[in-house]
């Protein structure tokens, strides 16, 4: 992986979270690169694909998806990676990674100028996940790029928000997170719930995110095709979802990586400074026969 930094944007980016289906039993990265072909003709810098954009996610057990997972220079990311040559873009996209060891990730890699420029593997793993991939056990690389400093994440690690923090703290100015957002009912078609989560964590740590989600049905499993971008201050920007509705597409906004620098609440609070976390640690005993709450 190429760790050179890249000159800073000096102004506003223009980012898309693509929205597209993905089989297992038929796997096409072409549908992808038809929606980065798109994006980055809509003006677009920054394009963000789902969770696993290319082998699908409804797997029905570890083995089928091991037999899906690739290593960061198998087909999947060397495509990816020509793409980027080409449009002059930066990639941010799901994977089922095979790693070294023999053990199986659902990752996000950030892809420019035709190299694989960093790789996360998903630390928080959502439902049947655990029974099918490896936790990941690192924070979520900065990577400065073209269209700014990227912290890459995976879907349900949005959900935390200290999560999100750390990549706050470490520089990041656009959290960009591949997810898959199952389809659930709503009351009164309220947006997802996921969609506040990622707007409060936006809005708490001042950092911009762009989530791209899946949309279709792949065995069974409805996806809710809200993709979103949310600025510094938590508004969104665009989605969630996207036209048409439960259709592939694209979903473009314009932000500012530079608005994601300054952590200031108004004249006298700042979002990372004002935390007390010596008062943080949980004080309320675990289940009895629990393991102890971590530090």
């Amino acid at each position: 992986m190429d760790a050179a930094t890249t000159e800073r944007p000096t102004g506003p980016v223009t980012v898309a979270a693509c929205r597209i289906p993905a089989r297992i039993d038929r796997p096409d990265p072409a549908i992808a690169e038809r929606r980065v072909r798109e994006a980055v003709a809509g003006g677009t810098r920054l394009v963000v694909l789902p969770e696993l954009a290319v082998c699908g996610y409804a797997f029905t057990d570890a083995a089928e998806a091991r037999a899906a997972a690739e290593p960061l220079d198998g087909p999947t990311v060397g495509r990816f990676a020509r793409l980027t040559a080409e449009l002059g873009c930066v990639l941010v996209a799901g994977l089922a990674e095979l790693a070294p060891d023999g053990r199986v990730y659902s990752s996000a890699v950030v892809v420019e100028g035709g190299e694989l420029r960093a790789a996360y593997r998903k630390v928080h793993l959502w439902d049947r996940e655990a029974e099918l991939f490896s936790p990941g056990d690192a924070p979520p690389p900065v990577v400065a790029t073209a269209a700014g400093r990227i912290a890459p994440m995976v879907c349900y690690d949005l959900e935390f928000p200290e999560w999100v923090r750390a990549a706050a703290e470490a520089g990041a100015e656009i959290v960009a997170a591949p997810v898959n957002w199952p389809w659930r009912p709503t009351p009164d078609g309220q947006h997802p719930l996921e969609v506040a989560k990622v707007r409060a964590a936006a809005g708490a740590y001042r950092v911009h995110v762009v989530a791209a989600d899946r949309c279709g049905t792949e065995r069974g499993v409805a996806w809710f095709g809200a993709g979103v971008v949310c600025g510094a201050d938590g508004h969104l920007l665009a989605g969630p979802g996207g036209p048409p509705p439960g259709e592939p597409g694209v979903l473009y906004a314009r932000l500012d990586p530079a608005g994601a620098r300054d952590k200031r609440l108004g004249p006298h609070n700042h979002a990372l400074r004002d935390r007390r976390p010596e008062l943080y640690r949980e004080t309320v005993p675990p289940p009895e026969g629990a393991p102890p709450w971590p530090a």
